[in-house]
């Protein structure tokens, strides 16, 4: 508790002067002005980590005071508690009403989650089984749902990155991490670019070889994401999953649904030979370090406390239900198209072409088309999104390491007071509330870091030699070892965190919470055991 005595102390810290208190250092916060907390002063920045300076009748935020007559402001270098008035503890920040005009990073995560091999896998599922497998495709989505808003609630509830989290597990999180972002990203960026290609070369035919589409699309995901910041970035992400959702309604519109029989695949049944399949529709869809990066892009929307709670939750809910429409119109494409049929399609994203050759023969040229377009807006908005949320969560990631508190220590404008804050989200222009401190006004947005773009480099051109190349067989063993244990990596480290010391009381996970995660938890590690299994050892 901070002492409210009429002083005027000097004292080392990352707080503010208020009245006459000033720090300068890095040890505790000057305490202020008791009583009604004076005047407030104007704040000065310490160069420290710490609380923001007792007293005043204001709030505090990321490394903020603000004084009784909301005068003076100043900010830290990281996650304090909020300011305290008049010596008692500041109340929890009002709970926000969720609105549609609210939803944004959910959107972007679920699309990002879901690329074109997801829907392949659907695809494939629907026509070996037809509608049998409907319900590992809904529990599915329910999944994500559940890891998506534990890995939100984190940030939200103790004003800390997941990476700030994995490191207080220990050492090894870190070792683990550093091998798994750097093998993934090379593998993963050769595979997303030439995911995005497929549909392109598929609509003009002739222009040039895949390859070079891949290099392309590439290079574009690389110019997009270097300069455009989060507000840009969820517009398009947007308007691409409104192109996917439209492209794969009406296909399943024009396939022509048995509703009977898609309301019976909603009852759990197992066909013989079909357990891999049902793990990959439950496990697979829309899992990816993505969900990792949904805290990060909730931050820099701008909700930086706990009073962005129902928000947060609405958004993803709304998020993933979209996911599961995606999912279920490619299950009944399957169904009707490929299983009443007998047609069998490649597996991998050349099975959406050879879909598309069927539709081309069935519907006609021109909704094959549109086909190709929702396959490429499926495929950038993978490419796309891993090449901006990954590339936050290395940039946080090298910032710790470095021994910083945060890995975007200036938001683009401000840093939202009010609560906890984030070990240093990014705020976009115009989303966040307050006045930017004197210490966030200076410093480089994590979009312009180095880390964020040595990043989206390396995502980018180490992994286009591959594209010329077969992949190096010990390469591929590696990827498919450290791939395989991210997502019970995620689950479990996010059941540990939500359920200890580190979440305030109020927020950590109830009963249910706890039966997904830990349900999540087993289920990837089965599907972690079965990759590493079939690996060409």
């Amino acid at each position: 508790m901070a002492d409210t005595t009429d002083t005027a102390g000097t004292a080392p810290g990352s707080g503010a002067r208020d009245g006459g208190g000033r720090a300068p250092g890095g040890g505790r916060p000057a305490a202020g002005h008791g009583g009604n907390g004076g005047n407030g002063g104007d704040g000065r920045a310490g160069s420290g980590v710490g609380a923001p300076a007792a007293g005043g009748d204001g709030h505090g935020g990321v490394g903020r005071a603000a004084g009784a007559d909301g005068g003076g402001a100043a900010a830290g270098g990281g996650g304090g508690r909020p300011a305290e008035r008049g010596g008692a503890p500041a109340g929890p920040p009002a709970m926000r009403r969720a609105g549609w005009r609210y939803i944004g990073p959910g959107i972007v995560v679920a699309a990002t989650g879901v690329g074109a091999g997801d829907l392949v896998a659907t695809l494939v599922a629907g026509g070996k089984y037809g509608y049998t497998l409907l319900w590992a495709a809904v529990l599915g989505c329910l999944i994500k749902i559940s890891l998506a808003e534990a890995a939100g609630r984190w940030h939200l509830a103790t004003g800390r990155t997941l990476l700030d989290g994995w490191r207080s597990l220990g050492a090894w999180t870190t070792v683990y991490f550093a091998g798994y972002v750097g093998v993934w990203g090379f593998v993963y960026g050769a595979a997303a670019m030439s995911s995005t290609a497929l549909p392109l070369a598929a609509l003009f035919p002739g222009v040039m070889g895949l390859k070079w589409w891949a290099v392309l699309c590439g290079v574009g995901g690389l110019l997009f994401v270097w300069f455009n910041r989060y507000a840009v970035f969820e517009k398009v992400m947007t308007a691409l999953v409104g192109v996917m959702f439209l492209v794969t309604v009406y296909l399943a519109v024009r396939v022509g649904p048995r509703l009977d029989d898609l309301a019976a695949g909603l009852v759990p049944a197992l066909p013989d030979g079909s357990l891999l399949y049902t793990l990959g529709l439950v496990g697979g869809v829309g899992g990816t370090i993505t969900l990792a990066a949904y805290g990060y892009w909730v931050n820099a929307k701008g909700w930086r406390d706990t009073g962005w709670m129902r928000v947060m939750r609405f958004d993803n809910r709304v998020a993933y239900l979209t996911t599961g429409v995606f999912v279920v119109a490619m299950l009944v494409v399957g169904a009707e198209l490929l299983h009443s049929s007998g047609i069998a399609v490649a597996k991998g994203d050349r099975g959406l072409i050879d879909l598309g050759g069927v539709l081309a023969e069935r519907y006609g040229t021109a909704t094959a088309k549109l086909f190709l377009v929702g396959f490429f807006a499926a495929s950038v908005t993978s490419l796309i999104g891993v090449w901006q949320g990954v590339s936050l969560l290395f940039a946080d990631f090298v910032a710790r390491v470095r021994g910083r508190e945060g890995a975007s220590a200036a938001p683009e404008a401000a840093q939202a007071p009010g609560g906890p804050a984030g070990a240093g989200a990014p705020v976009p222009a115009g989303e966040g509330a307050g006045a930017a401190g004197a210490a966030g006004a200076d410093a480089v947005p994590v979009e312009r870091s180095v880390p964020f773009r040595a990043y989206l480099l390396w995502l980018t051109f180490p992994p286009m030699s591959l594209l010329f190349l077969d992949q190096p067989f010990a390469l591929v063993v590696v990827y498919g070892v450290i791939g395989a244990f991210f997502m019970p990596f995620l689950a479990l480290t996010l059941l540990w965190l939500l359920n200890s010391g580190r979440t305030p009381r109020a927020w950590r996970n109830g009963w249910l919470a706890n039966t997904m995660l830990g349900a999540a938890g087993v289920l990837f590690l089965v599907l972690c055991v079965e990759q590493v299994r079939d690996l060409p050892w």
